[in-house]
């Protein structure tokens, strides 16, 4: 107890109005660190993602086998720049915005005849 007490006895008083240590650039140099650590693990991949979606939809062509956002697999039977007609089965088209893509078909999408 005697050692904290002297501790505080040798610690200087701040002027009253004086700048804290470091100034106005340590006390925000946190707050720039982790917007840096955002930015590298959480914007940058997202910009990434996005970019790589934006391709694929605008390489999209006529039979290209695709899922929608919605979990239907079907086959590209006409495109244009705001709908896709996929065939999901024999005889059966159906038309989603092509937005609503959410990415190529691993397997075969469709049964084939």
């Amino acid at each position: 107890m005697n050692f904290i007490s002297s501790a505080y006895a040798q610690q200087q008083p701040a002027a009253p109005g004086a700048p804290a240590p470091g100034g106005a650039f340590g006390m925000f140099l946190p707050l720039i660190i982790v917007f840096i650590i955002f930015y590298f693990l959480v914007f940058r991949p997202q910009q990434k993602q996005q970019k790589q979606r934006r391709q694929m939809l605008a390489n999209l062509k006529r039979g290209d086998e695709v899922v929608t956002n919605g979990g239907i697999y079907g086959k590209i039977a006409d495109l244009t720049d705001t709908v896709a007609h996929l065939q999901i089965a024999n005889n059966v088209t159906i038309k989603v915005d092509r937005a609503q893509i959410g990415n190529l078909a691993s397997g075969p999408a469709v049964q084939k005849s």
